[in-house]
C-alpha cells in the first residue's frame, strides 16, 4: 500500500515535441525517474496497473511511443527506427530527470528501445529492465524468423490486422502449461489501451514490428555495460519464441536473466504481480549503484 496521498498516484499528462513527432508522457508519484517503455501497440496505459503501485519510491513516467495514439507523427506512414525511438526516451529522460541518471523498464518493442538506449547512452541510466525483446538476430541462425516477421508485416498490409495478428500467434508458438497461482486471474484490459490497440495496430504491424525486430543490437557495447541490464520473462512465456530470443540475449551479453510473472504482456495481465517483481528487481530508490545490486 502506497503511503502517497491519493491525488499523488494519479497521472500528470504532458506533451514533449520532438523532431517529427509529439509525444504524450503522464508522470507519477515522486523520488528517482523510473521510465516504462510500452511496446507493440500500446500507449502508457500499458502500465495502468503497475505505474500507481511504484509511485511511493520512484517518479514513474510512462509514454505512447512515435506513432501509437496519443503520440501523432508529422508524417504518418513513415518507417519506424529503433535509434530514432531511443533518441526520443533520451530526450524523455533529459527532461524528467535532467541531473540524475533514471531506470528503465521496456517491453517488447518496448524492450528494444530500451536496450538500445542503454547501448548508446548508458551515462544516463542506472538499470534497464528489457521484458522480452524480440531481438531476432541474437538467435543462433536468425534467418527462418526474420523471414517470418517479414511476412507478418506483410500480412498486415495484404489481409489487415486480423490475419497479422493471427499469423504472429502462429509463429511465436505457444507457451508451456504454467502453474502460478499467485498471479491470479488476469487483469481486464483498461479501455484506454483497447482503444490505443485499435487505433494503432495497423501502424505498429506494417512500420514498427519488422524494422524493430530484425535490428542488430551493439552487442559489444551492450557486454561493456551487462551490469546496468537485467533481461526479463516472463513464466508463462516458456516455449514461446519471446523466451528464447530474450534468454538468448542475456546469455550473448552476459547479463541476468529473471523470470517474472505471466506471459510476453503479464503487466498488462497481471499488474500488482508484474509491479512486485519489479519493485524487487529496482534497488531502494536512495541507491546510486542500482546496477551494480542488480
Amino acid at each position: 500500500m502506497s503511503d502517497l496521498p491519493a491525488d499523488a498516484t494519479e497521472p500528470r499528462v504532458g506533451v514533449l515535441p520532438v523532431p517529427g513527432a509529439t509525444l504524450r508522457y503522464e508522470v507519477r508519484g515522486t523520488g528517482p525517474l523510473l521510465l516504462l517503455i510500452p511496446g507493440g501497440a500500446g500507449n502508457a496505459d500499458v502500465f495502468h496497473g503497475v505505474a500507481p503501485v511504484l509511485a511511493d519510491r520512484f517518479t514513474v513516467a510512462s509514454y505512447a511511443p512515435r506513432g501509437i495514439s496519443g503520440s501523432p507523427l508529422d508524417c504518418p506512414g513513415a518507417e519506424q527506427s529503433v535509434e530514432v525511438h531511443a533518441a526520443d526516451a533520451r530526450r524523455l529522460l533529459d527532461l524528467l530527470s535532467p541531473d540524475e541518471p533514471a531506470a528503465v523498464l521496456g517491453t517488447s518493442s518496448g524492450a528494444v528501445t530500451a536496450v538500445e538506449l542503454l547501448a548508446r547512452h548508458p551515462e544516463r541510466l542506472r538499470l534497464v529492465v528489457a521484458h522480452e525483446p524480440p531481438l531476432i538476430r541474437v538467435l543462433p541462425d536468425p534467418h527462418p524468423t526474420l523471414a517470418a516477421f517479414a511476412d507478418i508485416a506483410e500480412t498486415a498490409v495484404r489481409e489487415g490486422v486480423g490475419a497479422a495478428y493471427a499469423r504472429m500467434g502462429a509463429v511465436l508458438g505457444a507457451p508451456e502449461p504454467v502453474e502460478d497461482p499467485a498471479v491470479g486471474e488476469p487483469a481486464p484490459v483498461p479501455d484506454g489501451l483497447r482503444a490505443a490497440i485499435q487505433a494503432s495496430s495497423a501502424h505498429f504491424l506494417q512500420h514498427v514490428l519488422r524494422p524493430f525486430s530484425h535490428h542488430a543490437p551493439d552487442l559489444a557495447e551492450l557486454k561493456g555495460v551487462a551490469d546496468r541490464l537485467v533481461v526479463a520473462v516472463g513464466r508463462a512465456s516458456r516455449g514461446q519464441l519471446t523466451y528464447t530470443m530474450a534468454t538468448a540475449l542475456a546469455e550473448a551479453v552476459g547479463s541476468t536473466c529473471r523470470e517474472f510473472p505471466g506471459g510476453h504482456v503479464g503487466c498488462v495481465e497481471h499488474p500488482a504481480a508484474f509491479a512486485q517483481a519489479l519493485r524487487e528487481t529496482l534497488p531502494p530508490a536512495g541507491r546510486q549503484d542500482l546496477a551494480r545490486s542488480a
